[in-house]
């Protein structure tokens, strides 16, 4: 019966310095392996140089690395880039780089699909078919990286957890790539420049507060009535909007970290004097600051963008009642990679 490779980047250094003492060799063998998977993302034992040819043949005996490829690259005609990701069991998922005269961020997925069932969003229709694991999440960023400094001369400065899946729904491993990522060991990167984005999952956005996170929270809202975020945002039934709102006070009594609200306006959905009035109420328990994203169709014309009368409302609105508003352009929408686009065509 064949031997089922255990994936070496499950294990901690701790572990991969146990393998060792315990086939005979030095505990800091671990560390040297461990440089390879992390720092310099090795993607086979041949690449580890510093090993003797015995030694990479112990670790292939034993192991797999897991790693993932970028199965197509599209670059939009304003430099965006999108990624099919290819993931070792031939499943894909999408990322996104994203540029700025000033900056490149990373938009990473977390699940292959998604749990919940926003009826905006081309990724909701896939449902999720498993959640990624740390070094899935990871390699998305090490990709971005490499085309940040290939493509626009500076390397990522930034991530956003705002690719496919709800990653609350995926806690365990967003966080543990999150550590990876952070790590000196890893890529090194602040957690000031990493961004969560929620759908809204109460009892886990009471969890991170606990865990003292470092990263950034945003929320993906879109409505602050509960009928309207309910026909657009069904799970909001499960989750509603009193029980969201007294998990983000609870966030911002334990972090102090202002709140960032992901918000579309729609035509003859949320396009009125009445949900801007809801919004601002929503938003005043904490500092906040509101996104307000342009729309980008996924076929269906069901959901169309409001004309720019109501995002002036909103605008107007909001900055009278001392809430800081930005207006985000999406970009890459020739490629279908922006925001709620993601697996549309794939």
């Amino acid at each position: 019966m064949a031997v089922v490779k255990k994936d070496i980047r499950a294990l901690s250094k701790e572990q991969l310095r146990n393998f060792f003492t315990d086939n005979g060799d030095k505990a800091f063998r671990g560390n040297q392996v461990y440089e390879w998977l992390w720092q310099k993302s090795a993607h086979s034992f041949d690449v580890m140089t510093n090993l003797s040819k015995e030694t990479r043949q112990m670790l292939e005996a034993n192991f797999v690395i897991n790693h993932t490829l970028v199965d197509q690259m599209q670059r939009s005609s304003d430099g965006t880039i999108k990624n099919a990701v290819k993931l070792h069991d031939g499943l894909i998922v999408e990322s996104v780089l994203i540029p700025t005269k000033t900056r490149t961020t990373a938009c990473v997925s977390s699940q292959v699909g998604c749990s919940l069932d926003c009826k905006f969003c081309a990724t909701a229709r896939l449902k999720r078919m498993r959640n990624l694991n740390p070094d899935e999440i990871y390699d998305q960023v090490v990709a971005i990286d490499e085309q940040s400094k290939l493509y626009h001369g500076k390397p990522l400065s930034n991530i956003v957890f705002m690719g496919m899946g709800e990653p609350l729904m995926n806690y365990n491993n967003v966080i543990k790539s999150i550590e990876k990522i952070t790590s000196p060991e890893g890529l090194g990167m602040s957690p000031r420049r990493i961004t969560v984005s929620t759908s809204g999952v109460p009892k886990m956005i009471k969890k991170m507060a606990d865990d003292e996170v470092k990263f950034n929270l945003a929320v993906s809202l879109h409505s602050a009535i509960d009928e309207v975020r309910t026909s657009i945002m069904p799970f909001n039934s499960t989750f509603p909007l009193k029980d969201l709102r007294e998990a983000l006070a609870y966030w911002y009594s334990k972090t102090k970290n202002r709140i960032t609200y992901e918000y579309v306006v729609w035509k003859g959905i949320n396009d009125t004097q009445e949900a801007v009035n809801a919004l601002v109420k929503f938003c005043k328990f904490a500092p906040s600051k509101v996104n307000l994203i342009e729309y980008n169709p996924i076929d269906d014309g069901d959901f169309q963008q409001a004309n720019d009368d109501a995002i002036q409302m909103y605008i107007q609105t909001l900055e009278r009642n001392g809430i800081t508003v930005t207006v985000r352009r999406s970009r890459g929408k020739d490629i279908d990679a922006a925001c709620g686009q993601l697996a549309n065509k794939s």
